[in-house]
């Protein structure tokens, strides 16, 4: 499941007129039951929500005040996610006798008052920010907003954003939307958050919403693809200065080449994940990972890793880790790799976490005298295989993967031997021949041809050992064969 939860704007959005109507209801329970987590992010106040919002005991967290105050229906507890108003700023908008609502942290009016709010902020020197919501104009602290108080409700929730699908219809809810993984327009939406969502439904209100989570429970969105791209992966950049990107749909992916060249590449990406947000868990053989900084490292050389400290460190969404296997034994190397990818697909299932998996030199980890159709490598997704001998790798990985980097000056013999053991239609190479510091990638459902990229270049801050190059490359014809 990669989808855990999904955040929902209240008025505009579940709500029409301010009542959620029982059929909607019933369709988040549905959701609910599914194992997902529900979690309402709305611009009013608390006790106003909890009088007309009988409901709200079905959301796990409930954010209010457009991100300024958490509640926890189960518990009845509150949490306030910023400083209240000035009493100054109160003073002198009663004073100016404009229609005012005070929250607990939350400062609220209409339009046309925007400008007496905006000159009371600047004549007392405050750094209050100002939030529009179609009528609605709110004051609310620096910083504060309904992304900032879904973000406290998810790390409560120990749940990650790239996990999350938020639904919205205004102009407060562009912060939430773009935080999250996939984004919801309803029908009735601003345009310009319909321009940004990716998906509009069809329907206005909770009609719309319910497409949606007919569409999590049924398929977890397979059905209803993003209209465009959002957080890909980039590899690199092609002859023409276009990035190329990783495949985005439960894809996994080979990188072959030798050592030294494919440890740069993966350390690039590995980078380029953290950034992004996504949680990673990495197989290392060979101690090339060791010294990238913004990972939790378990085993060494002389010892190897505990499997459950791994899956205890990976519930946390911002632990990012590296499993090394340097002390296990060659022999037992096979045995420990099926001993915990079993539960990372099982916790995958559940979390939607780690978002990937590299699998350094997998040929040693994951080599074909190994493989099994209940074999729970056989069908990982969003892996990425790092290989210099693919050619013992298990078949059933060949299989399973979108495509191939084979780096360096051997690629295009390596592209070839690819197409033919996965039995794909050998692809037109660039002219150009590839260099050491060049990788040639191919994805069989890309609609470009094979990209030649130049290889990243590790940060200094992200620095690993890098491995020595072999003196003597295998042969190509062996560099994959049908097994």
């Amino acid at each position: 499941m990669k989808y855990t939860a999904i955040a929902l704007d209240y008025d505009g959005t579940i709500a029409h007129d301010g009542v959620v109507p029982p059929h909607v209801l019933d369709g988040l329970q549905r959701l609910k039951l599914s194992g997902r987590r529900l979690i309402l992010v709305t611009g009013r106040e608390l006790e106003e929500l909890l009088g007309i919002f009988p409901g709200v005991w079905l959301f796990d967290r409930v954010v209010a005040e457009n991100g300024a105050l958490m509640y926890r229906p189960e518990t009845d507890e509150r949490k306030e996610l910023g400083e209240p108003a000035p009493d100054a700023l109160i003073d002198a908008l009663h004073a100016s006798g404009i229609p005012l609502s005070v929250g607990h942290t939350i400062v609220a009016t209409v339009r046309p008052h925007e400008t007496v709010v905006l000159e009371a902020i600047a004549n007392l020197g405050l750094e209050q920010q100002v939030i529009f919501n179609k009528g609605a104009v709110m004051i609310l602290p620096p910083g504060c907003n309904k992304a900032s108080g879904l973000k406290h409700a998810l790390a409560e929730l120990g749940l990650s954003a790239r996990n999350v699908v938020a639904g919205g219809d205004g102009e407060n809810d562009h912060a939430m939307l773009d935080m999250v993984e996939y984004s919801v327009a309803t029908a009735n939406a601003i345009e310009t958050l319909k321009n940004a969502a990716d998906y509009v439904t069809h329907e206005t209100h909770g009609e719309g919403i319910l497409e949606v989570v007919a569409a999590m429970i049924e398929s977890d969105l397979v059905a209803l693809p993003p209209k465009k791209p959002r957080r890909v992966l980039c590899i690199g950049k092609d002859s023409e200065g276009r990035d190329v990107h990783l495949p985005t749909a439960h894809g996994s992916v080979l990188v072959t080449g030798e050592p030294a060249l494919t440890a740069d590449l993966t350390m690039a990406l590995l980078n380029r994940l953290c950034k992004g947000g996504y949680q990673f868990c990495a197989l290392d053989t060979r101690g090339a990972y060791l010294d990238f900084k913004p990972a939790v490292v378990f085993g060494s050389a002389e010892h190897g890793p505990a499997v459950a400290e791994v899956l205890t460190a990976l519930k946390k969404p911002d632990v990012q880790t590296v499993v090394c296997v340097t002390g296990v034994s060659d022999a037992d190397r096979p045995a420990f790799v099926q001993k915990l990818l079993l539960p990372l697909r099982e916790l995958r299932e559940t979390a939607g976490r780690p978002h990937w998996i590299v699998v350094d030199e997998a040929h040693e980890l994951l080599p074909a005298s190994a493989d099994s159709d209940e074999s729970p490598a056989s069908a990982a997704e969003n892996t990425i295989y790092v290989s210099s001998d693919p050619s013992i790798l298990a078949p059933a990985i060949l299989a399973s993967v979108e495509g191939i980097v084979a780096c360096g000056a051997e690629a295009p013999a390596m592209l070839d031997a690819f197409a033919a053991a996965v039995e794909w239609q050998k692809p037109a190479l660039p002219r150009e021949s590839v260099r050491d510091d060049q990788a040639l990638v191919w994805f069989r459902r890309s609609e470009r041809p094979v990209s030649l990229i130049e290889i990243a270049r590790v940060k200094a801050d992200t620095t690993a050992t890098k491995p020595e190059r072999r003196e003597k490359s295998p042969e190509v014809g062996q560099v994959l064969r049908r097994a």
